[in-house]
């Protein structure tokens, strides 16, 4: 997993950012948007990694998750953490993204995500959502919907 140095920093930037874009009307207009797709997956994931660990849940958990809604396996997720792959790449070159995705439900950053309109910002806001409700210490099988 890439170096997390200043990640903490970082993290809240990219929360700030995101919860202030949301605010503003995302899916409005694209160049905002721009900056978070833009961001390298290698940059958030330990990120999201970190945030799991500290609630007590664990990096098997996360790419479970992550597993469950792009498709990816753990090879995947490495790989596009370990090279310049944005996070916007990320989710339009997801294997296959889960059709149960749809039936995630509730805020982030007081948004609700069934209501995001731009879809490429919806499926990074769902991953959000999910990682959320594990740090939260939901059960996996409500998490993943099963």
């Amino acid at each position: 997993m890439p170096e997390t140095s200043g990640g903490e920093d970082f993290f809240q930037m990219y929360m700030e950012e995101l919860c202030l874009h949301e605010q503003m009307k995302w899916g409005r207009t694209g160049m905002e948007n721009q900056k978070i797709y833009a961001i390298s997956f290698g940059k958030v994931y330990p990120l999201l990694v970190t945030k799991a660990e500290k609630k007590g849940r664990t990096l098997e958990e996360v790419e479970e998750i992550i597993f469950w809604l792009t498709g990816y396996d753990k090879e995947g997720i490495a790989y596009a953490a370990e090279n310049p792959v944005t996070y916007g790449d990320f989710f339009l070159n997801a294997p296959k993204l889960n059709p149960n995705r749809k039936l995630i439900k509730g805020s982030v950053c007081g948004v609700r995500v069934e209501a995001i309109e731009e879809p490429l910002l919806q499926e990074i806001r769902y991953l959000d959502k999910l990682i959320d409700e594990l740090a939260k210490g939901k059960a996996m099988d409500k998490i993943l919907r099963s």
